[in-house]
């Protein structure tokens, strides 16, 4: 199998140093291509660049394109000595950015990485241009899948266990089964999901350790978000909610009409929080926009920016 950053990117996989929330120095692994104004892609939980395999060609003829692996997911470091706590990735998404581009940039993030963005508008609006924020757990009052579930049940050691005797690894055959079993249920025509995609899907899985263990922590602090939520204690959810009208730059809402996860309704409520914002209801597509519809999301992204005269 050829290396997909090799292929993808003209200088591979590259990799920059950051500070992380904590202070100590991580490795961020991206890859960029084309010219001209900066478009961030980042991912879901539980994903990594390679969600953005449709987009990043596409939309490299009009922009410089960068996609990269947030800290603990697919090649980035994963430290496994320090536990996270919540709203670390917007921390790190700011210091990612201040290292790759000296201009405000356009975002487009997905499902989490979609609430990440928001967070990151709100705290550093200076930084942001534009901004497309996909399928987002904006209004999430529970886990969407028992995948999680099962890793939020899981104390971290057990799962950091399983990683250090590389049992997913043993274990691969039986991993991509059941990742493809499970990424065909978020998407809408399930055959479009090739054997080369199971493959680059589950490969920080199979082969690059703690990285269960840092998607498990993910999941745990989701949890407690969610549960401070209801509990109406301090948390980053209902902070970004309750200041989502701060948000000025022009925002384009995108949501899969047939989204199980997180219903269209949610993104009809974010869109009408947003002063600046348009929302676009995608047909024929479930919770992996960026797989199941990336026909209609590279127009409608393309479509914005360049309506915004993001050029």
């Amino acid at each position: 199998m050829k290396d997909w950053w090799q292929v993808t990117f003209p200088k591979g996989r590259q990799s920059i140093t950051i500070s992380d929330a904590h202070g100590y120095p991580v490795q961020i692994a991206y890859g960029e291509i084309g010219a001209g104004r900066p478009i961030f892609f980042l991912h879901g939980m539980g994903s990594w660049s390679y969600n953005w395999r449709h987009s990043i060609q596409p939309l490299s003829k009009h922009f410089r394109v960068i996609c990269f692996d947030a800290k603990g997911y697919g090649f980035s470091e994963k430290p496994l000595l320090r536990r996270e706590h919540s709203g670390h990735q917007v921390i790190e998404f700011e210091r990612i950015i201040q290292s790759l581009s000296d201009e405000p940039v356009a975002i487009v993030a997905e499902s989490l990485g979609g609430l990440i963005a928001l967070a990151l508008a709100q705290e550093y609006p200076q930084l942001i241009a534009r901004l497309v924020v996909v399928n987002v757990p904006i209004f999430a009052e529970s886990l969407p899948h028992w995948g999680m579930s099962l890793l939020a049940q899981t104390p971290l050691e057990v799962i950091q266990a399983i990683d250090t005797l590389a049992l997913a690894n043993l274990l691969a055959p039986l991993v991509r089964e059941v990742m493809a079993i499970e990424r065909r249920r978020v998407l809408f025509d399930p055959s479009i999901l090739t054997q080369e995609d199971v493959y680059w899907i589950t490969y920080p899985y199979t082969e690059l350790r703690g990285t269960l263990t840092k998607v498990a922590e993910e999941v745990q602090i989701a949890v407690r978000e969610i549960e401070n939520l209801k509990a109406n204690k301090p948390n980053l959810l209902s902070k970004i909610q309750n200041h989502l009208s701060s948000i000025h730059c022009p925002t384009l809402v995108l949501w899969g009409k047939q989204d199980s996860w997180f219903p269209a309704t949610h993104g009809e409520k974010l869109h009408q929080h947003l002063p600046n914002s348009r929302l676009e209801i995608l047909p024929n597509c479930c919770h992996d926009a960026s797989t199941g519809a990336y026909k209609v999301l590279n127009a409608a992204i393309l479509e914005f920016l360049q309506d915004t005269q993001f050029c």
